[in-house]
């Protein structure tokens, strides 16, 4: 039975993301939600409090769009290649705020924000230099042992975007590969746009429960979007686009690049499928990776 989940990526950014929220873009490394990124600069949304840990190219473009008035991040950089430019130069501009955290410290914000706790306490942070450079960091003491920790509070979005390889009509979203901080930025979250590969029946999610990481009930709205994390990848899908990345330092090296890659490639399509024909069929079959399975497993129950 459909849910009426099921929509365009148009219609759920326009539904859900509004001007001033605070948008976490899940996804390390892996399954990047890029489509729905490049959604938000095409609405023009501005304002925008962008959470994510690692931002890489989606952020700087993002920021490149004017979307964004503030950063919270747990490091940021073009991986492999360099620094983020258009990050870089707003940063030292004055015109983005940043509050910077480490990788565990902004996964155990969101796992605050998922458990409905208005902090999360951390041994890691202290002897770092993020204490002096981030207010939000706090000491404690702790009731039990009176030891000094760490503590962050909790980091709860207005919405939060996933990409994953399926999801039912329902929103149950499997993910399989490198699993991030999809589960913990979607629980905290108050809505969920699930952008997947394909929406699959509901018996193929069914038959492989454990695949499913973020349960229909957090998720407001399912997404198809084929070859929307590109250029970064989906296991079993499609490869990471390497020289994406090291294409997008030149083309950002002056902000008249990245404003002319921006009219091309976001707002000169309509859609991810007019992005996927302008790349190109050759270049979308360097990325597809070759077939391989893995062993099946018993779900056998007793009657």
């Amino acid at each position: 039975m459909s849910s009426g989940k099921v929509t365009t990526l148009t219609e759920a950014i326009a539904r859900f993301v509004h001007d001033g929220h605070t948008v976490y873009l899940a996804g390390f490394t892996h399954a990047i939600p890029f489509a729905a990124g490049h959604e938000i600069i095409r609405q023009r949304r501005r304002n925008l409090i962008l959470a994510r840990a690692t931002p890489d190219l989606i952020c700087d473009q993002m920021i490149a769009a004017g979307c964004a008035r503030k950063l919270i991040f747990s490091w940021g950089g073009n991986p492999g290649v360099g620094s983020l430019r258009a990050f870089r130069r707003a940063v030292e501009r004055g015109e983005l705020e940043i509050e910077e955290y480490t990788h565990f410290a902004m996964l155990s914000r969101l796992a605050a924000g998922a458990s409905g706790l208005p902090f999360f306490p951390l041994r890691s942070l202290l002897g770092s230099d993020l204490p002096g450079v981030n207010p939000q960091i706090r000491t404690i003491r702790c009731p039990f042992t009176g030891e000094e920790l760490a503590a962050v509070p909790s980091l709860r979005p207005d919405v939060t975007v996933v990409h994953a390889q399926r999801a039912d009509a329902e929103g149950n979203v499997q993910i399989w590969g490198i699993v991030g901080d999809q589960r913990e930025a979607a629980f905290a979250a108050s809505r969920v746009i699930a952008c997947v590969e394909e929406v699959v029946d509901e018996l193929v999610v069914a038959n492989d429960p454990n695949r499913t990481m973020v349960p229909g009930e957090v998720v407001s709205a399912v997404v198809a979007v084929p070859f929307g994390a590109h250029p970064s990848y989906v296991q079993g899908y499609y490869d990471r686009d390497n020289q994406f990345y090291i294409e997008w330092d030149g083309v950002t090296a002056t902000p008249d690049g990245y404003a002319a890659w921006l009219d091309a490639w976001v707002h000169g399509v309509r859609d991810r499928q007019e992005y996927a024909a302008r790349l190109g069929q050759g270049r979308l079959a360097q990325l597809q990776t070759p077939t391989r399975y893995t062993a099946p497993v018993n779900y056998g129950t007793f009657s």
